[in-house]
């Protein structure tokens, strides 16, 4: 017999695949849609926070993701992918994206992050390392331009972090950790 936290686990891990996927495709059609969300997301960014267009202009380079996120009850999970720009290389590195953790909440929720890298060591460090990070707190309700969401500016060492949601229902404390590194199809 099938326990709670296993088909916890099941349920979290085939939303996951499915919400978080680029999709089937070319490297080079892949590489596309990244950029296409890249564009998109600045422009979604651009619009509500003006001077971050300056900022990401003036900064040594940036990175994008799209997220998915799924919180049931004490478990939280996530999966996405992205695009780090270098500015003076014009070179962009494509990278992926997963967390997990624990807390209380309740919801999925489709979210996108901007990071603006204020040194060349911070963006190298990033593309070459990885990062890991943790921590959230949120609420959203949000379903295209209807319903809100809270979003978030953090200040982390010599990178600005942008979140916002696209989509989704949630309410969520949790405490968890999120790892990036580099896509080695896509680059």
């Amino acid at each position: 017999m099938f326990s709670i936290k296993k088909l916890s686990c099941l349920f979290i891990s085939l939303t996951l695949v499915a919400c978080a996927s680029i999709g089937s495709g070319s490297k080079a059609e892949k590489q596309q849609k990244i950029l296409t969300m890249k564009e998109s997301v600045l422009t979604q960014l651009f619009a509500t926070k003006p001077d971050t267009r300056s900022q990401i202009n003036a900064a040594p380079g940036y990175a994008v993701f799209s997220n998915a996120n799924i919180n049931l009850i004490f478990m939280a999970a996530g999966t996405g992918y992205g695009v780090v720009k270098d500015m003076n290389s014009n070179k962009n590195t494509y990278m992926n994206m997963a967390e997990g953790g624990i807390g209380l909440g309740l919801g999925v929720k489709d979210y996108r992050i901007v990071m603006v890298f204020h040194t060349v060591d911070a963006m190298n460090n990033f593309i070459n390392k990885g990062w890991t990070f943790g921590g959230n707190a949120d609420a959203s309700a949000k379903a295209g331009n209807k319903g809100g969401s809270v979003e978030g500016e953090i200040y982390y060492g010599d990178v600005t972090v942008y979140t916002f949601t696209e989509s989704g229902l949630a309410l969520q404390a949790t405490i968890k950790g999120t790892k990036f590194w580099q896509d080695t199809d896509l680059n």
